[in-house]
């Protein structure tokens, strides 16, 4: 191969890999600007692995209502769908996704079955060092979720759906 050819190849090869990142994180810029801001309920996690430095374990309510309806029939992947109460962001399980058109303020949502453990999202959120006493009082996962199902975790949210973090205000 000649050397020409060779570096012909090397700056194609970049230009792909670099159209491929931008074009993500384009998808996940897109997703924060336009998806539904969807506040879903924290599960307990075991208290001794719930802050480990600089991030916190998160589990979902919904991933685990959903393990307790399915049990062991539960597809490796998929998606459920969650609906937002009126006039809030709080949302809870309706159903894993059939494919019938959605009612108002339902949501589809991508799940994954990992190691025994349905994860939505993501199941850490990561803060600065030093401000886990900012995060002690989560109680929902604040998500952006597009028409498609999937979701970006943008913030923690109280009781109160009051955002949490060394502003308190929505990220």
């Amino acid at each position: 191969m000649s050397e020409r050819l060779v570096r012909w190849l090397i700056a194609a090869g970049l230009v792909l890999v670099l159209g491929l990142v931008n074009a993500s994180i384009w998808r996940n810029e897109s997703l924060l600007a336009s998806g539904t801001l969807v506040s879903l309920e924290l599960a307990p996690v075991d208290p001794r692995s719930l802050m480990q430095g600089d991030y916190m374990a998160l589990d979902w309510a919904v991933a685990r209502e959903l393990r307790q309806r399915l049990g062991q029939d539960l597809p490796a992947s998929g998606t459920l769908v969650v609906r937002r109460e009126a006039g809030s962001s709080r949302a809870g399980l309706v159903r894993l996704d059939d494919g019938a058109p959605l009612a108002e303020r339902e949501h589809r949502l991508a799940y994954t079955v990992r190691d025994g453990r349905v994860r939505i999202v993501t199941d850490a959120y990561f803060f600065q060092e030093g401000r886990a006493a900012d995060f002690e009082r989560a109680r929902y996962g604040a998500l952006r979720v597009g028409e498609d199902g999937r979701a970006l975790l943008v913030g923690l949210q109280d009781a109160d759906l009051g955002w949490l973090g060394p502003r308190g205000k929505q990220p």
